[in-house]
């Protein structure tokens, strides 16, 4: 058998910002197909997501007041069991568990802040511990690999915040920031499995600048910088929304959501203003990084996973009342469009987590 036919299916779990909702489906591997299960109610502009990393709870974030997570237990089934909530100070734009699943990473875009929540054996994200300033427009946070060190973008300084995780707090590394390129606009970021990269996507600029991680002190170096978008591309360079003059309705870079598949080989990012998505070549051994091509998909792709195997891509758009399925090419990279299936209002944000 193949691993295809072997591998367990997966619930995929999608934010409906509008709606207050966070939907499921199950991803049938052999049959290839997504179906819709359930409909789990949540709060007003539910929006970020997160796994722990047993895969037994998922958090949500909530950016209307009260500003607050929510936690839930993910039953056999993939049905969500609500077990409680805790304050957050910001509007957060986004939330990552550490390695460890022992602590909750926030990232506030609005607030410019980061935050850190502890989670209780039961699985309960508490009210925030440690709120601290960080660079402007703070987008992602995530713990490296070794659980040691934590690093956060500042969209509104072009730079990466650079933390040590130290008994449940977040402390200032040294250095404190590592720049991009000016205008990029650092959004989302990702690990590359084998632990040495990290690539960060530039709202601004859509491209993605590869750092070489030193694990030991917990800081980033700039190895190379990479255009996503196909040549003659007609997007203007980006710039935050609230910062756009009214009546200009030039169109803009507008990137969103960046991942990675599971062997490193194949990094894949979301446009919103072009509704596309474009695929990179990776090299695992060197970083470097290679346009492949760019496909139109949902309108306004906010958010989109890659799941645990690396067999499909599930694509969700703030402006779309679908979602749609895409079959992953291990040996080139290249996406099949197999499936649209219902979404939400403003669905956003997607996790997908195995069965069994």
């Amino acid at each position: 058998m193949t691993q295809a036919e072997t591998a367990t299916d997966a619930i995929v779990y999608v934010t409906n910002a509008g709606d207050g909702t966070i939907g499921s489906y199950r991803l049938d591997r052999q049959a290839q197909t997504l179906t819709p299960l359930a409909t789990t109610a949540a709060a007003d502009n539910v929006m970020p997501l997160a796994v722990s990393p047993d895969r037994r709870y998922l958090y949500a974030a909530i950016r209307s007041e009260p500003l607050r997570v929510l936690s839930y237990r993910i039953e056999a089934d993939g049905a969500l069991t609500p077990l409680g909530s805790g304050a957050l100070e910001g509007s957060m734009a986004y939330i990552a568990t550490d390695r460890s699943g022992r602590y909750l990473l926030a990232a506030s875009y609005g607030g410019n802040l980061v935050s850190i929540s502890p989670i209780g054996e039961d699985g309960v994200a508490g009210d925030a511990t440690q709120t601290r300033e960080s660079g402007s427009r703070a987008h992602a946070i995530l713990a490296t690999p070794d659980n040691r060190h934590v690093f956060a973008t500042h969209l509104g300084d072009d730079c990466l915040g650079q933390y040590r995780l130290e008994d449940g707090a977040l402390v200032p590394n040294d250095p404190a920031t590592v720049a991009t390129e000016p205008g990029t606009g650092p959004r989302h970021f990702v690990f590359s499995p084998c632990g040495r990269f990290v690539y960060v996507l530039g709202e601004f600029s859509a491209t993605v600048t590869t750092y070489a991680l030193d694990a030991d002190r917990g800081t980033l170096t700039q190895i190379g910088v990479c255009d996503a978008l196909p040549e003659g591309s007609n997007l203007a360079p980006g710039m935050p929304r609230e910062s756009i003059p009214d009546g200009d309705d030039t169109p803009r870079i507008w990137a969103a959501d960046l991942h990675i598949t599971p062997d490193g080989r194949y990094l894949y990012l979301s446009e919103r203003t072009s509704s596309t998505l474009s695929t990179l070549r990776a090299d695992p051994e060197s970083g470097a990084l290679q346009f492949v091509g760019n496909q139109p998909t949902v309108k306004q792709p906010r958010g989109f996973e890659v799941d645990p195997l690396g067999q499909y891509l599930i694509a969700a758009g703030e402006l779309s009342d679908h979602l749609s399925c895409y079959r992953i090419d291990s040996a080139s990279g290249v996406l099949t469009h197999l499936q649209d299936v219902p979404a939400g209002t403003k669905a956003n944000w997607i996790e997908i987590v195995p069965l069994g």
